[in-house]
């Protein structure tokens, strides 16, 4: 018996090279399905806002697939990047058939690469931070250990945000501008030298002040639901439909919750795109504060919460997809850690 109890405690482990190959391919999945979607949306939303014809115009579109946030800039209605310039869509299904048609169907997966270079390892960093920072807390914390998900997810987020803050940036520039890698590397430095190393991280207060309250509740509540439905379906271990239905449902929560802080960011990230576009990023742009209150003069209230049914819907199936391919990927792990520990006992009884 105590043979067989070590065994599966032993077993309950997994390494964190084995969490990140989970995440990572949590984080693939989700953005092969939920991609299209975007690309989709980001079409009919350039449609309903035209370029002006006649002089040169900026124009930038954030593009988000629930993973990452992307800008898209356009120079009238041009991308020098894999966006293209919409055509005329009646609606959704309209814009799905007219670009497989036009296009091809890769069209739909058209801003696939840019998110995988960027969300692949943010999402690792994020999931593989999590599960290792909530399981130390959990020791640490001991009665109150239920809190652990709280604290771990906003620890995580703040992680991995400011790691890929700067990726973003370049990424950014790259996007707007035809630049080769030694010239993006001499407008960084000077960036750098003019502004300091800070520059690298412009963009990042409203990021945190949105994905920061978003992790914490998303983890508390999923790891709330988890064991909520575990317990009523009579099971220790969760499984797929039950990882997928709580990511789906706490992932809607804290979207509903965070989502005037989505409306803000995602302002000041257009701002800033179209200041990288025309070579003043050196402006600073309006501060978290003062894009709310100009929200609230123009649009009143509800200005914060447009948008509220496309985030729902978007944000949803990509929190639902991603923590179950990720926790489907680590029961594989455990499962084989587990196998290969009774392996090399009963290799080392004979």
């Amino acid at each position: 018996m105590s043979g067989h109890g070590s065994v599966s405690s032993a077993s309950d482990a997994i390494t964190p090279l084995q969490q990140m190959m989970a995440s990572c391919s949590g984080a693939m999945l989700t953005s092969l399905f939920v991609t299209p979607l975007d690309v989709v949306k980001i079409r009919l939303q350039a449609q309903n806002n035209p370029f002006p014809k006649g002089k040169i115009t900026w124009k930038c579109f954030v593009y988000c697939n629930g993973l990452m946030d992307h800008i898209c800039v356009c120079e009238n209605g041009n991308s020098k990047a894999w966006y293209k310039a919409p055509g005329h869509f009646s609606g959704t299904l309209d814009a799905f058939v007219q670009i497989i048609r036009r296009e091809g169907i890769k069209a739909l997966w058209s801003g696939l690469p840019p998110t995988l270079v960027m969300a692949v390892p943010a999402t690792v960093i994020y999931f593989t931070c999590y599960d290792q920072l909530c399981a130390a807390l959990r020791v640490r914390m001991g009665d109150h250990a239920q809190e652990a998900p709280l604290f771990a997810g906003a620890i995580a987020r703040v992680g991995s945000a400011t790691v890929i803050s700067p990726l973003e940036l370049i990424r950014t520039k790259l996007q707007s501008q035809k630049q080769s890698y030694r010239e993006l590397t001499n407008c960084i430095r000077s960036a750098v030298d003019n502004e300091g190393w800070r520059s690298m991280w412009r963009g990042l207060g409203p990021t945190l002040l949105r994905d920061v309250p978003f992790s914490a509740m998303y983890w508390y509540n999923y790891e709330k639901g988890k064991s909520w439905l575990c317990e009523q379906y009579a099971t220790t271990k969760p499984t797929f439909a039950i990882t997928f239905i709580s990511g789906a449902v706490s992932g809607s929560i804290a979207a509903i919750v965070t989502l005037p802080f989505d409306v803000v960011k995602t302002r000041r990230q257009v701002e800033l795109g179209e200041l990288q576009a025309k070579n003043l990023s050196h402006q600073v742009s309006s501060s978290t504060l003062s894009v709310m209150s100009r929200i609230v003069t123009q649009d009143g209230i509800g200005g914060l919460f447009s948008g509220f049914l496309p985030r729902l819907i978007k944000v949803a199936p990509a929190c639902a997809i991603m923590i179950s391919t990720y926790e489907f990927g680590k029961a594989f792990f455990r499962k084989h850690n587990q196998e290969r520990l009774l392996k090399s006992l009963q290799t080392s009884d004979t």
